[in-house]
């Protein structure tokens, strides 16, 4: 799956305009040089764990790396609208997890949310990784059935269930008795 927007391109911006050497952000985000590399190469899809670090390292919001526009009054997708935006997916990365993320807001400028749909796909148990980070997530199942590990526990959600969760515990979410399943989820990240 293509990303709609160039995120690495963006991260390589950023971090050049504020001076910050690649070996630098590394030592920040706790992440591999090569792996920084790669996502500002554009030659792997971040996942939003580090992402969200990145973000938290250059100082902006996450979302700066999925603006589409300036507007600053509500934002609307139409229903399928989400196909059309930004996306990105942890496909290609260096886990396998099969997620693909879709933005609701990639038309609101100067969010504090992130609400996506994401699909899931079924990956082997041996894909999962556990990631954390700073924020919140809420998680409303739309289709099929999903596992969350949670810190040491595992929950079933099934259509319709939800759960609201402390992002800092680490965490993975996946398709659960090997079927795809479809999510809304809502991601805050405090910004400062």
């Amino acid at each position: 799956m293509a990303v709609e927007k160039n995120i690495g391109s963006r991260i390589k911006q950023l971090r050049t305009s504020r001076q910050i050497a690649l070996e630098d952000l590394a030592v920040q985000t706790n992440l591999d040089v090569s792996l920084l590399n790669k996502i500002e190469e554009e030659k792997i899809i971040p996942s939003l764990a580090p992402l969200v670090k990145i973000a938290r390292a250059l100082g902006v919001r996450l979302g700066t790396f999925l603006d589409d526009s300036d507007q600053l009054g509500p934002a609307i997708v139409r229903a399928g609208g989400e196909e059309r935006g930004v996306r990105f997916t942890s496909q290609g990365s260096l886990a396998r997890e099969h997620l693909n993320f879709y933005s609701l807001a990639f038309n609101k400028a100067g969010r504090s949310m992130e609400p996506f749909i994401v699909d899931i796909e079924p990956a082997e148990p041996s894909d999962y990784m556990l990631s954390s980070h700073e924020g919140e997530e809420f998680i409303y199942v739309m289709e099929g059935k999903i596992e969350i590990n949670y810190g040491k526990d595992t929950f079933l959600l099934n259509t319709g269930d939800s759960i609201y969760m402390d992002s800092i515990v680490v965490h993975n979410v996946h398709a659960a008795d090997n079927q795809p399943a479809k999510i809304l989820a809502v991601i805050y990240t405090p910004f400062n």
